[in-house]
């Protein structure tokens, strides 16, 4: 007699979860990386600065209090961006330090939930 392993199955909503939070956070590692390297340039620093500042701040006094953190990081990521673009020597060097470490944890965060997510995917299998 065969004797048949039962495995647990993951939930569709903590699935989609996964899911998503995988895709947002390489997004954003992406947003934070061109941002990095784009605040060197004059232009393109203040627009993607300002762009990331203004949609984190537009967030930040939305009604929905669901997303608060991604919009403190990215209001947080515009000002490093303006900092980086208009800041003294250190702050400049801190700034761009900061934002290549968000980057980095951004992408490493969005690998592990994209592996939770294909790991649970095959479960449900």
């Amino acid at each position: 007699m065969e004797e048949y392993e039962i495995k647990p199955s993951v939930s569709r909503e903590a699935l989609v979860k996964d899911g998503t939070s995988a895709a947002v956070c390489l997004i954003g590692g992406v947003y934070l990386m061109v941002l990095s390297f784009g605040a060197r340039f004059t232009f393109l620093g203040i627009a993607l600065s300002g762009f990331a500042l203004l949609m984190g701040l537009g967030s930040l006094f939305s009604k929905d209090r669901e997303d608060i953190k991604p919009a403190l990081i990215l209001t947080a990521a515009g000002m490093l961006g303006l900092l980086f673009r208009f800041g003294p020597g250190p702050v400049r060097a801190f700034s761009a330090f900061i934002l290549g470490l968000g980057a980095i944890g951004l992408f490493a965060a969005g690998i592990w939930k994209g592996i939770r997510f294909l790991i649970g995917l095959k479960s449900r299998q």
